[in-house]
């Protein structure tokens, strides 16, 4: 029993040793940019030397990918509660939640939205089970899950799949498939296109590659959340508003 006791306190002190680790990282990116997270530079920050700290990472990379991970699973809880505030409204009322959570998240943490960035949801050098590539996957299935809730109860326009070039449809084929069919290759359509242009404009003003034309790109959100709205078949509203629940 004494050795039971042991092991989970040596359990609970490595738990917290890896957590400081990831914090160091973190506190050097913030405040130095993501070129300062070197090995030997987070292990300064915890006291400890560079050897020492590959008792807990097997090397930078890894550590890389589990200061990653909490990033994903920050950004993806914060969605998720702002999506559950909105349990009982109707689909785009939750959708617009989830996205506004999500740029709020990304303006108020830029250097950390600007790492997730600068690495794929799920790279080809991450296994498939490991904390960075589930961490990912949870962020991207937010916006996947409401999008494939929706197609179900009422669907939504999309295109006809013979007016696609060729290796366009065969990409979406694949892609329905590689989420289980929960949305057929048309409707995978809409919601990548969709999803582009929503992660992909809050990126641009995140990694101010719209500072030359805008000094507040709130409403250029706005705008892209509207078109969003019209292309799922669902009334906008602005944030506060009573309206919107279609």
């Amino acid at each position: 029993m004494g050795t039971a006791v042991g092991t989970s306190r040596r359990d609970r002190l490595r738990q917290a040793t890896l957590e400081e680790i990831r914090t160091a990282a973190r506190r050097l990116l913030v405040t130095q940019g993501a070129a300062a997270v070197t090995v030997n530079a987070v292990a300064r920050e915890v006291g400890m030397s560079g050897p020492a700290l590959y008792h807990y990472f097997s090397g930078l990379e890894e550590l890389v990918g589990a200061v990653t991970a909490d990033f994903f699973r920050e950004l993806a809880e914060t969605m998720e509660a702002a999506r559950d505030s909105h349990a009982a409204a109707r689909p785009a009322r939750r959708l617009l939640a989830t996205c506004r959570a999500m740029r709020d998240w990304a303006v108020a943490h830029p250097a950390e939205f600007g790492w997730i960035f600068a690495s794929p949801i799920a790279p080809p050098n991450q296994a498939p089970g490991s904390p960075r590539h589930q961490a990912g996957l949870r962020f991207e299935q937010v916006f996947l899950d409401q999008i494939a809730e929706l197609w179900t109860t009422r669907t939504f326009p999309v295109p006809d799949l013979a007016d696609l070039a060729p290796p366009l449809r065969r990409q979406l084929e694949d892609y329905s498939a590689a989420i289980g069919g929960r949305l057929p290759p048309e409707a995978a359509h809409v919601f990548l296109s969709c999803w582009i242009r929503l992660y992909g404009l809050l990126c641009m003003e995140v990694l101010h590659q719209l500072d030359f034309a805008y000094s507040d790109a709130a409403p250029v959100f706005e705008e892209c959340l509207r078109d969003l709205c019209a292309a799922l078949g669902l009334d906008y509203a602005e944030e506060g508003s009573a309206a919107g629940e279609g």
